[in-house]
Parts: C-alpha cells; sequence; structure tokens
C-alpha cells in the first residue's frame, strides 16, 4: 500500500469515527451547545487536522504536505462566511439552540458529499480542458471583487425554489416536534420546519463552494490534497459557529481580507504559466492577508459593536 493510499484510509476512519463520536456519544440527545464544550470540539479538529497534516508531510513529502496546509487555511478561513449563514437562517426559522447542532451535523454531511463531487468534476476539467483553469481565475476576480464591495450576507429562504417546491409537494408541521426532520401522521408525510432549515443551509453551501473549490484549485492540482483539507476545514465549522457566532462581527475586515485572497489566488490562476508563484509565497501572503484583517478589525472596533 502506497503511503497516499494509507493516508486515504486513515482519512477514512478517523472522519467517520470522529463524527460517530460526535453524534452517537456526546450529542445523543439534543441540547444547547455551551461555550465550554464548542472550545473544546473546536481544538479537537483543529488538532485532527493538524495532525493529519504532519502524516502528509512524513508519508508523501513537504511539498504537499505545504499545499495541504496552505489550502486548509483558506478554506478555513473562507468557511467563515458560512456562520453569517448559519446566524441568518437559524433566526428567520427560530430554530431553537438544542436543535442548531443536528442540522449543523447533517449539513456537513452533505457538505461533504457535495465538495467530494464538485472536486472530481473540477480535476476532470482541469485534466480535459486545461484553460478552464483560467475561468476559475476569472470567478475568483469576479468573487473577490463582490465580496470587497459587499459586505453583507443576505439569505432569503423563502425565495429558494427546493424550499418553495418542497412545501407545495409535502404539508409542514407548524412546530419543531423533537427535532425530527419528517413525521408520519395518520399516514401522511409530513416536513417539519428543520427539514427545510437543512436544505436552506445545503442549497447555500453550494453557492460558497462556487468560490471554495476554485480556490483549492489554485494552490493544488491534487485531488486527494484538495479534498481532504476542504473536509477537515469544514467539519471544524460546527464547533466553530457555537463559539463565533456571538462575536464574528468583531472581525469586521475579515471579509476584507478575504476577498483580497481570493484575488490574490485568481491572480495566480491567470499569471500562472508567466510568473509562478512558490507555494511558500502563497502561504505567506495568505497569512499575511488574513492576520492584517484580524489586526485591523481588532485595532479599529466597529463603533456600533463597542457601545
Amino acid at each position: 500500500m502506497t503511503g497516499e493510499n494509507l493516508l486515504w484510509v486513515v482519512f477514512a476512519a478517523v472522519v467517520l469515527l470522529m463524527m460517530a463520536i460526535d453524534l452517537g456519544v456526546f450529542n445523543r440527545r439534543a441540547h444547547e451547545i455551551g461555550l465550554k464544550e464548542a472550545i473544546v470540539w473546536s481544538i479537537i479538529w483543529t488538532v485532527v487536522a493538524l495532525s493529519f497534516n504532519a502524516a502528509v508531510f512524513v508519508s508523501v513529502g513537504s511539498a504537499r504536505g505545504l499545499e495541504f496546509f496552505t489550502a486548509y487555511v483558506i478554506e478555513r478561513a473562507l468557511s467563515f462566511d458560512n456562520l453569517f449563514v448559519f446566524v441568518i437562517v437559524f433566526s428567520y426559522f427560530g430554530v431553537p439552540a438544542r436543535f442548531q447542532h443536528r442540522v449543523l451535523f447533517w449539513g456537513v454531511v452533505g457538505a461533504m458529499v457535495m465538495r467530494a463531487i464538485f472536486i472530481a468534476a473540477g480535476v476532470a476539467l482541469i485534466v480535459h480542458f486545461a484553460w478552464i483553469l483560467y475561468v476559475f481565475g476569472v470567478v475568483l476576480l469576479w468573487s473577490g471583487w463582490k465580496m470587497m464591495k459587499d459586505q453583507t450576507v443576505e439569505v432569503h429562504p423563502d425565495k429558494n425554489i427546493i424550499i418553495r417546491g418542497a412545501r407545495k409537494l409535502f404539508p409542514v408541521t407548524s412546530g419543531f416536534g423533537d427535532g425530527r426532520f419528517v413525521e408520519i401522521r395518520d399516514r401522511a408525510l409530513f416536513l417539519t420546519p428543520l427539514l427545510l432549515v437543512l436544505i436552506t443551509v445545503e442549497t447555500t453551501d453550494i453557492v460558497f463552494a462556487v468560490d471554495s473549490i476554485p480556490a483549492v484549485f489554485g494552490v493544488t492540482r491534487d485531488p486527494f490534497i484538495a479534498f481532504t483539507s476542504n473536509i477537515l476545514a469544514i467539519l471544524g465549522l460546527r464547533a466553530s459557529y457555537f463559539l463565533l457566532a456571538g462575536i464574528m462581527k468583531t472581525f469586521r475586515y475579515l471579509g476584507r481580507g478575504l476577498s483580497v485572497v481570493l484575488m490574490f489566488i485568481g491572480v495566480k490562476m491567470l499569471l500562472g504559466e508567466l510568473f509562478p508563484i512558490s507555494i511558500g509565497v502563497s502561504l505567506s501572503v495568505v497569512a499575511v492577508l488574513l492576520a492584517a484583517s484580524i489586526v485591523a478589525s481588532l485595532v479599529h472596533p466597529d463603533p456600533s459593536q463597542t457601545k
């Protein structure tokens, strides 16, 4: 068994085991996630990702290990935008705190499947149509520019075509009940508002993947590195939500930092043949941009948040 094949086995085993422990042991019963629990799980998922990164360094070389770390940092940073969406969606539907973890858990499962499909499709396109990289570069430039101009995140579940279709096909219960996604009443299938929340989260993640996947390919063309770094980044997102949702507005310039990161990667993809940029330089640029945006947020906080 090659080093990469062994890493695939380790990755699958660790992810499945950790998710089984998360859902089957610590979150067997629906409950509100407290700050202490959120901190613990945030640390655990970060340690898991960095430990796997160390295994990549040892098993398949420092170059791919550095690619993994850079892709992981970028994806972890980009995933913070999802936190705003979670806040808006949960507020819109009035989701009780004790059921939010269940939605995020299954939302991550769905996101893993979708990211696998997108990455596989992206690799196939790159192999057969090398010019698609320039399209990805333009997408990142456009996404970064849009993010720079508009820092607000808007979600309109009532305009989601999938939710509107689901409501037309099935009756929806008035309350969340015991936190199930569907209920059987008088031999009829009823959807619960919690399933509509999950649908909103999943469809919104597809929009975020439009930025996320091209950004990964700006760092690596390796499907193994692209997939594992992406998945480990979003697996830590649930704990980050409960840890940071209340203080996200503190980092008022993080969105601008991310927008510049996207545009930098876009330029890197467009000019890569003429002016190749090493992965070490890319990591340094990304780290400096994100650190600068966080420091700027702390030095110049939003006046409305300090009152």
